[in-house]
């Protein structure tokens, strides 16, 4: 199972990064301590404190020619992570 399934990259996360927050949307099963040897082991950093955050699937409705399409989005688990001071994760660097 991959804890980690993708980095966050928004505008307001972008602006935390520089204080050494980081955001990544997790397995929505992840407890905070497999999410910090996630941290660890994949970027190679020491994480200081991790908030986390479950977000619900929202119902959507969308309008066609032919018929009214319903849905939901995809229900997902965001944790914010702090690493210590002086540590950097470059999630740019393969690019």
């Amino acid at each position: 199972m991959d804890i980690l399934k993708q980095p966050l990259i928004t505008e307001k996360v972008s602006a935390m990064n520089e204080k050494g927050v980081y955001g990544f949307i997790v397995e929505k099963t992840a407890k905070k301590p497999e999410i910090k040897n996630a941290v660890e082991k994949t970027y190679g950093v020491k994480v200081v404190s991790i908030r986390t955050m479950r977000y619900a699937a929202k119902h959507k409705t969308r309008y066609t020619k032919t018929k009214i399409v319903s849905g939901f989005t995809n229900s997902f688990k965001k944790a914010i992570v702090q690493v210590a001071d002086g540590e950097v994760i470059d999630f740019y660097g393969e690019i």
